[in-house]
């Protein structure tokens, strides 16, 4: 089974992000989700920008990186939106990364914004909206598109649900979709099972 680290969205660690680890746990995996907000939870999405913002990029990647220090280096790199940036950054740089599933977010892997190259034999799993303002509409989805493109198509998959919300795996937000969710939950299971 996989050890696995899921990375919370700017709305903090939230009751709907530690359900979400809770049905990839029911597949029999270990999920760790740890709290880089320090028990925070802005109630929007502005205000979450806000919160990283005041506590600094820096910071944040400080205590994500210490998140990580004491667990197994083959671990899969989770993470839910503004989580799945984090989560996409170790898979990239962290030595023995052993797959990312990366929720309603993706950085590019090429050109100047990029963390690096993909890490060769990683296998990638990315899951949005097909009209998510913030996955759809300002790149992430083309990111996951090139992403997807090099790792090839044994080892990356991109799904795209109908749908125009953002954060549409937590239960605890109005923007939540029940039923994407549960082929979100199916496929990523789907996907750390193949891990072995």
């Amino acid at each position: 089974m996989a050890d696995v680290v899921l990375f919370h969205h700017i709305q903090g660690l939230t009751d709907g992000v530690r359900a979400l680890a809770d049905q990839l746990r029911a597949g029999g995996h270990t999920v760790h989700t740890p709290d880089l907000f320090d028990g925070e939870r802005p109630s929007t999405i502005d205000e979450g920008a806000a919160l990283t913002r005041r506590i600094g990029g820096e910071v944040l990647d400080e205590r994500a990186d210490r998140a990580v220090a004491d667990l197994p280096t083959d671990l899969v790199y989770a993470g839910v939106s503004w989580g799945a940036a984090t989560a996409q950054r170790l898979a990239q740089t962290r030595p023995g990364a052993r797959g990312a599933l990366l929720y309603e977010s993706c950085l590019p892997v090429t050109g100047e914004w990029a963390v690096g190259p993909w890490p060769e034999g990683v296998p990638v799993q990315i899951h949005g909206m097909d009209k998510d303002p913030f996955f759809a509409l300002e790149g992430d989805i083309d990111s996951a598109r090139e992403l997807v493109g090099i790792v090839g198509p044994e080892r990356g998959e991109l799904f795209v649900y109908p749908g125009d919300a953002h954060l549409f795996t937590d239960s605890t937000l109005p923007s939540y979709d029940a039923d994407a969710t549960a082929l979100v939950v199916r496929r990523s299971r789907e996907f750390l099972d193949r891990l072995g």
